[in-house]
């Protein structure tokens, strides 16, 4: 593993603790979440082990991780100096490494069914979009580590709106995705070209899709089609597809544009 790999990993890992910590701390009990096999669409199967007792809505959580492994592998080029192309890799591997943590997280709560994972699943799915939002500022200013971590921190704590209404995480989500989608536009018009247009696209269908079959899940589970690969079902594999995309657009990017002089400055 690269250096800056383990340290990207390192930094994803601590800060995934300090979560968990904070969740079983009681924290976030008076959060309102939806535990319970009732609010999924697929069936659970009585003589599956629990981590498998919604076969199709545990399995594909393992796309994560595969997806994190994946871009741990890739390399990454960027304009300028060789520190440039560190910073790049850096960002790609803190992205790569958010994956890696997610598909177990979800599949905790799939598997478990309990409060704190709900809470978790709920919690860590914030950062997740604040980081695009992140790199995009970096393609923009140049690199600002207390920045980055400035936003990252913000999209922790806008977590605690889920304590002041019932519909808060939503509302904190709507707010992630819109930020993610206005920065992700900016840029483009500033560095991108056909590809990376391509890529936004995609990204865009693909977390539309997210949002809506998740939403449907038991309305589409009426049709054949739907009733053992759910809404939820493709709700994720669209979340996975966006997570995709997402590294593709700003990698790609990365490659085209170039970073304000003021940000390769040491």
């Amino acid at each position: 593993m690269k250096p800056k790999s383990g340290q990207a990993l390192c930094h994803v890992a601590v800060a995934s603790c300090l979560c968990m910590a904070t969740v079983y701390t009681g924290v976030f009990e008076s959060v309102f979440v939806e535990v319970g096999y009732e609010h999924y669409a697929e069936a659970p199967v009585a003589s599956l082990p629990t981590f498998l007792a919604m076969p199709f809505n545990s399995l594909i959580n393992l796309a994560y991780v595969l997806l994190g492994v994946y871009w741990l592998q890739r390399s990454v080029s960027a304009p300028g100096h060789p520190s440039e192309v560190q910073r790049a890799c850096y960002l790609k591997d803190v992205f790569a490494g958010m994956a890696l943590v997610y598909g177990p997280v979800q599949w905790l709560w799939i598997g478990l069914q309990t409060h704190p994972a709900a809470v978790l699943d709920q919690w860590f799915t914030l950062p997740i979009f604040a980081w695009p939002v992140a790199w995009c500022l970096y393609l923009d200013r140049g690199w600002e580590p207390y920045l980055l971590l400035a936003i990252e921190c913000l999209s922790l704590f806008s977590y605690g709106l889920a304590l002041l209404h019932p519909c808060g995480f939503e509302v904190a989500l709507g707010l992630h995705i819109a930020a993610a989608m206005s920065q992700a536009l900016r840029v483009h018009r500033r560095y991108g070209s056909n590809c990376s247009g391509v890529y936004l696209v995609l990204g865009v269908v693909s977390c539309l899709g997210f949002v809506i079959l998740k939403l449907c899940d038991h309305q589409l589970a009426r049709w054949h089609l739907f009733q053992r690969l759910t809404g939820h079902f493709w709700s994720k594999v669209c979340d996975v597809l966006q997570f995709h995309f997402a590294f593709l657009f700003l990698t790609n990017l990365n490659t085209c544009q170039r970073l304000p002089l003021e940000g390769k400055m040491h």
